[in-house]
């Protein structure tokens, strides 16, 4: 089997002059760094758990990562079925379920992709090649529940 092999510096830079003394002494808020990337990601944790809400959080780093492997996935099977895809949005959404000891995880999430080919013919063939990105998604094959696709393919 082919090993690829990836590379991330998250650094911290929540901390307010205090550390870590308690829950509320410092901030969430970090940088997420790659080799030969052109920017960081600036995130921190979910306003629910004290984090900036204008920076990424990891659950929306998560729901994104599962939505762009799968429209990689899909643009790439509509290239071999010969379906001109024009445009492709997906507004997925993911719900993740806290324990009663603070952790969690997500149970569930659903991609709903808006999907213009210029094809009419070809719009059932489209819907179906979902079900085939999902199966080859890198992304989806780690995850341990259900993703749900609910597709709208448009002709434009």
């Amino acid at each position: 089997m082919k090993k690829h092999n990836y590379q991330i510096k998250v650094e911290w830079t929540g901390n307010e002059g205090n550390g870590t003394l308690n829950y509320k002494s410092y901030n969430r808020n970090h940088k997420i760094i790659a080799p030969r990337k052109y920017d960081e990601i600036k995130g921190s944790s979910d306003p629910s758990f004290l984090g900036d809400q204008t920076r990424y959080n990891p659950e929306d780093l998560f729901l994104s990562s599962l939505s762009a492997c799968h429209m990689l996935w899909y643009l790439h099977l509509c290239s071999v079925h010969k379906i001109v895809v024009t445009d492709y949005v997906d507004n997925a959404t993911g719900i993740m379920e806290e324990t009663e000891n603070g952790s969690g995880k997500f149970t569930e999430v659903t991609l709903n992709p808006i999907v213009k080919i210029i094809d009419e013919n070809m719009i059932n063939k489209a819907n179906e090649l979902h079900h085939e990105a999902n199966k080859m998604c890198f992304i989806a094959n780690s995850c341990n529940f259900k993703i749900g696709h609910n597709p709208n393919t448009l002709v434009g």
